[in-house]
């Protein structure tokens, strides 16, 4: 399998963290977003999307959307799964996952931070608050839904889901942007014991090849 990744994109985060739990191996391919590698013609053939990640399994099948590869690797590797069999765990799961994937990340992604900017004018100033007001609202649910799902090291039950692969790249995402987060403490609870685990530790930006030093 090959992975187009850049290693800041919590999107390619949670798919890193998911590949890591399943053990599986995989070459890396570092898409640089910052300069808008995402939107050159041979990739978007690839992902027509334009974003990363992209995956492209043994079998030479490729496709995007981080939760669409994560869905797609938790069925054909059932091992270690990220999403429970049970009804109300998985749609647990599934509720705190797309309220980060859906809630927070979409706009606070960098191709709407330099829309904001470029497009519209507004300071750098003005750039943080609307991050940082995003981040605030969904973590704020996000930490009811954990209080609601009675969490403890990670988001629901014993063992990293689905929910767990979102979460702590959103959160070292808005640990990067200076946001306060003091108070979400059953986030912060699962963060730290999260990134305690090999897989996460493999899966952070810091440890990809195509980190860029701050």
């Amino acid at each position: 399998m090959k992975l187009y990744s850049f290693f800041n994109s919590s999107a390619a985060y949670r798919v890193r963290i998911a590949l890591a739990i399943k053990g599986l191996d995989y070459q890396s391919e570092a898409v640089n977003i910052r300069v808008g590698e995402q939107l050159n013609p041979a990739y978007r053939q690839l992902n027509p999307i334009g974003l990363v990640p992209a995956l492209v399994d043994d079998s030479g099948l490729a496709f995007g959307q981080s939760l669409a590869i994560i869905d797609y690797l938790d069925r054909r590797y059932p091992q270690r799964p990220l999403l429970p069999q049970e009804e109300r765990a998985r749609a647990t799961v599934l509720e705190i996952a797309l309220a980060i994937c859906c809630d927070i990340h979409p706009v606070n992604n960098l191709r709407v931070l330099r829309y904001l900017t470029d497009e519209l004018g507004i300071s750098e100033a003005q750039k943080k608050t609307w991050y940082a007001h995003w981040v605030e609202q969904g973590l704020a649910a996000v930490e009811k839904l954990l209080e609601k799902a009675d969490s403890g090291d990670y988001c629901v039950g014993h063992a990293p889901t689905l929910a767990d692969c979102c979460l702590i790249p959103q959160w070292a995402n808005a640990l990067r942007m200076g946001c306060d987060l003091s108070a979400y403490p059953r986030c912060a609870r699962v963060y730290l014991a999260c990134n305690a685990l090999a897989a996460f530790i493999a899966a952070a930006p810091e440890q990809q090849q195509d980190v860029i030093p701050a």
